[in-house]
């Protein structure tokens, strides 16, 4: 009688959740302990379990040499080991080519993945097949086989329980309608889909299902909207893991005139007077109206070095009279920096030149309508 590695098994569960919470890094530490411990106990279904799991989140973490190590040691594991690979690493390798446009070699692993899944009779690993090749057809532009396909996943889906697979289809379904240029109808299923996943909580499928109401609202016509949905899919994922989507989602946004602000170091909200600082989040001046003004300026030239008489004749309206302006001047920049800088003992914006003050040069600014 085998013995289960329920420790190996427990790593996996736990890499496979934390994979639907978006935690890719996390999740792949704990796959790699349980690809180590089904290796050494040559369980190599869960070996393979395991690698299809890392397979996709190296798909979507765009880690292509990670991709072709694990085929390395798919073919290996063939060889040495005479192990057969299973449906779902089939249909898991589908999708890796697909992600890379390679849509022939798609539909090769997904004939493979459906005639295994077929001859063991093993359901659920027809539906991931059919579901592949709903995305393959949706990529070529093939809408009537997806939907055909999408369909076909309903009868099977009365009878088993895989949330993920069906929010996944669906979501697939409102894209083809959207194609199709069914909009109304794709917000339906669309909302259908987050319905289920207040249930489910996948935090990935629920970013994928944000970036595809923006998709929809963009394409008809409410921008709006479309900002708000694809800004918040946005700000829910780390691009640099999440580099597929996140790519997919900045493009959108960029096309809607917004701009990708992680890339800037301050961010200046001109209609509100406001400032966020990309570590310390957002500033309020709370009217205090010579530190905005000060700010702006330094905003606006990053470098530049102003004098005490150009700081007074520009932020306080006034002719310079070092009685007067000199301690003014050194208490608003000392307060300016308390309020902006993460580290007042040390500055990493504003300094003190010879002859004035100055923003870093190097700082990214974004003056934001």
């Amino acid at each position: 009688m085998a013995v289960v590695d329920t420790s190996s098994e427990a790593s996996f569960q736990l890499g496979k959740l934390l994979c639907e919470k978006g935690d890719f890094l996390s999740a792949l530490k704990k796959l790699n302990i349980a690809l180590a411990n089904f290796k050494e106990s040559k369980d190599w279904a869960g070996y393979l379990s395991a690698q299809n799991l890392r397979l996709r989140i190296f798909a979507e973490m765009e880690a292509f040499d990670e991709i072709n190590q694990i085929k390395e040691d798919l073919q290996d594991l063939v060889i040495r080991e005479n192990v057969a690979l299973s449906a779902k690493t089939y249909y898991t390798l589908a999708l890796c080519a697909s992600f890379k446009q390679q849509y022939s070699v798609a539909l090769e692993y997904l004939e493979k993945s459906l005639a295994l899944a077929l001859t063991k009779d093993i359901k659920e690993d027809i539906c991931y097949a059919v579901n592949g090749l709903a995305m393959v057809y949706f990529s070529l532009g093939n809408y009537d086989e997806a939907l055909k396909e999408i369909y076909n996943l309903q009868v099977f889906y009365q009878v088993l329980d895989i949330p993920e697979l069906k929010i996944s289809s669906q979501i697939l379904n409102g894209h083809i309608l959207r194609k199709k240029s069914e909009h109304e109808k794709a917000l339906e299923v669309y909302w259908q889909c987050y319905d289920q996943l207040k249930k489910e909580k996948n935090l990935y499928q629920y970013i994928a299902l944000l970036h595809s109401l923006g998709l929809t609202y963009k394409e008809m016509g409410d921008f709006n909207l479309a900002r708000v949905y694809l800004d918040l899919a946005q700000r829910a994922i780390d691009p640099e893991v999440h580099k597929r989507l996140s790519r997919a989602i900045q493009s959108k946004l960029e096309l809607l005139g917004v701009t990708d602000t992680s890339k800037y170091d301050l961010i200046f909200k001109m209609s509100k007077n406001a400032l966020v600082e990309k570590s310390k989040g957002s500033v309020d001046f709370k009217n205090q109206f010579i530190l905005v003004d000060m700010l702006r300026l330094f905003l606006k030239n990053p470098g530049e070095v102003y004098s005490k008489e150009e700081l007074v004749k520009k932020v306080w309206k006034q002719s310079y009279d070092p009685r007067i302006h000199d301690n003014k001047i050194y208490v608003t920049i000392k307060r300016l920096r308390k309020m902006i800088e993460p580290d007042y003992d040390r500055p990493r914006y504003i300094f003190r030149a010879k002859n004035g003050y100055y923003l870093n040069k190097g700082a990214k600014v974004l003056f934001e309508q």
